[in-house]
């Protein structure tokens, strides 16, 4: 299928916690995902709740056309940190747009999942929920560089 053929559209949308985009302190935040009435019931939903965690993938929608970034950069434009690829850093200004996080999941009536830890802002499109699983997570040693680490130190 060629990729202009594909079409992608949003799940749900996410619905209170925090309205603006601030990097840090996320840790707390709670929201809804609310899901899409006119493509899903309930059931779609059935035996999430089995799960204490959940991994949403979302658009950074309010990321416009020229802050993406194609090439490297400075993490939060700190020059005492090194000059790293877009696909070396989880920035939002991404090609696609597209952010990935592994949240805690509160609970699930109807169509409303309740997550906190989400780093999505009210009114951003959800395009896929799924279970967080520990055999999806890293196998073996994890290794990332000391800058991403002093990123993070704050931000959940």
């Amino acid at each position: 299928m060629p990729a202009e053929a594909l079409e992608v559209q949003p799940v749900g949308v996410v619905r209170g916690g925090r309205s603006d985009a601030t990097d840090d302190g996320w840790g707390a935040v709670e929201a809804a995902i609310v899901l899409d009435r006119t493509r899903f019931t309930a059931d779609a939903l059935t035996g999430l709740e089995a799960f204490s965690h959940i991994e949403v993938v979302y658009l950074f929608h309010l990321v416009r056309d020229d802050e993406i970034n194609l090439g490297a950069r400075h993490p939060r434009a700190r020059t005492d940190w090194p000059r790293v690829g877009i696909f070396a850093q989880r920035a939002k200004a991404r090609p696609n747009r597209i952010g990935v996080t592994t949240c805690e999941l509160l609970g699930v009536a109807g169509l409303e999942l309740r997550v906190r830890g989400l780093d999505a802002v009210d009114g951003t499109p959800v395009l896929d929920v799924k279970p967080y699983l520990v055999e999806f997570a890293p196998r073996g040693e994890v290794r990332q560089p000391a800058w991403s680490h002093e990123l993070m130190g704050r931000y959940w």
